[in-house]
């Protein structure tokens, strides 16, 4: 697994951790966060609302290629179904 370059603000109470504590806390973020990321599961838990066709669509395929432009067209809107 690459380690990702991003920026994290994680806070913990320094009293109670010791820095190796730290350390692997912010390890397992970092693996939690590299399997939820996975476009595959961003597919899975979003729908595509367009409405300049009137249209609701989670399809793998369509989905996927919203999720994959860098800036969406007006009234295309991407919905999280959780």
């Amino acid at each position: 697994m690459n380690n990702l370059n991003r920026d994290l603000l994680v806070l913990f109470n320094q009293e109670l951790m010791s820095p190796q504590a730290i350390e692997h806390e912010v390890g397992l973020l970092h693996e939690l966060l590299y399997d939820v990321e996975r476009i595959d599961n961003l597919v899975t838990a979003h729908e595509v609302i367009n409405l300049n066709k009137y249209i609701v669509t989670n399809k793998y395929k369509d989905v996927r290629e919203v999720l994959k432009q860098t800036e969406l067209r007006p009234f295309i809107f991407l919905n999280n179904k959780n």
